[in-house]
């Protein structure tokens, strides 16, 4: 599983900064054919507030075949489920592929379950790693894993018929899908015992403290970073602080836009830690298409929240005056 992290910063979601304590996990399928992973940043990091878009939504990511996009913390408080569960589920959508159109809310046609079935197991493959991920995150197990369908029976989640309406022309469902994650729970290394130097890896949620009888980790160590490992032994042998097999997290990497920087420089208990499998995007900026009469100052003041912040725009997509033109597409800045 590929993991990219961005924070859709302009969803009003986002914007609302509500947190949970994850009791579970709700899979969608998103019903809108072809459309991909790392496509519904820009569809949907837009206020609703603004008039930038029409909905009200956000899941914590996407996964199609080929990678995952998480678009929120992982503990943030979601508009995905309409209902009761967005104070307690991590909710997450299944992209699905092209080829095929809708009618009548959920009825697929067209659909060709031969020719998608490559898709379909890959993307299937990438939800269960991520449901396994989640899982040793937050202390769940395959029984905390619902869809959206099975959340509107009962009655924490709106009517919808995802993932139902697809999964069985696989030979799936969710009793098939649990069945996966926790067979992949059961045969999965313990990463805690793997992790070496070079290692991306973030705290576990549940953890309170570096090693026993350390101090208490800050919350921005947890939510605001991933570490990397710069060492794990001390002259040839490991190290053990309370008892606990320590490494030493040299470095931290920015969970919104993947940016390295210096690190926490501490000993840290194995067990409290997870293996992060990819390192977040740092290059995917959302991007904005000029529209006649804009200016610079404009798009920073609409985009950013301050007109002050355009010298970021232009040194961003290497411009060296302040002329622009219609469809030109610029990048953004986080």
């Amino acid at each position: 599983m590929k993991l990219f992290t961005k924070y859709m910063t302009r969803n009003d979601c986002y914007t609302a900064g509500r947190k949970i304590t994850p009791k579970g996990i709700m899979v969608h399928s998103t019903a809108v054919p072809g459309v991909m992973a790392v496509e519904w940043f820009s569809r949907w990091n837009k206020s609703y507030k603004a008039g930038e878009i029409n909905r009200q939504v956000c899941v914590h990511a996407f996964v199609d075949d080929k990678e995952v996009w998480q678009y929120l913390p992982w503990d943030h408080r979601g508009w995905h489920a309409g209902g009761a569960a967005n104070n307690t589920h991590i909710g997450f959508e299944i992209c699905e592929p092209a080829g095929f159109s809708y009618k009548s809310g959920s009825v697929m046609v067209g659909y060709d379950a031969a020719k998608q079935e490559d898709y379909f197991r890959k993307a299937w493959q990438n939800a269960v790693e991520l449901c396994v991920m989640l899982c040793k995150k937050y202390s769940l197990n395959e029984n905390d894993i619902i869809c959206h369908s099975e959340g509107y029976k009962l009655g924490i989640a709106s009517n919808h018929a995802d993932v139902m309406h697809w999964f069985p022309k696989h030979g799936e469902n969710m009793d098939t899908f649990r069945k996966a994650v926790k067979k992949a729970l059961e045969n999965s290394t313990d990463t805690n015992t793997d992790i070496g130097i070079g290692d991306m890896v973030e705290f576990k949620d549940s953890v309170k403290n570096y090693y026993p009888g350390s101090v208490e980790v800050p919350t921005w160590v947890k939510n605001d970073y991933y570490h990397r490992v710069t060492q794990t032994l001390y002259k040839g042998k490991p190290v053990i602080k309370g008892g606990k097999e320590c490494v030493l997290l040299g470095k931290k990497v920015k969970k919104s836009g993947g940016q390295e920087i210096a690190g926490i420089n501490t000993w840290v208990a194995k067990e409290n830690l997870v293996i992060v499998n990819s390192l977040p995007d740092n290059k995917g900026n959302r991007t904005y298409t000029v529209q006649k009469g804009d200016t610079l100052w404009r798009i920073a003041e609409k985009e950013l929240g301050r007109g002050t912040r355009f010298p970021e725009i232009k040194k961003l997509n290497g411009l060296t005056s302040d002329t622009i033109y219609p469809g030109q597409v610029l990048k953004l800045p986080e």
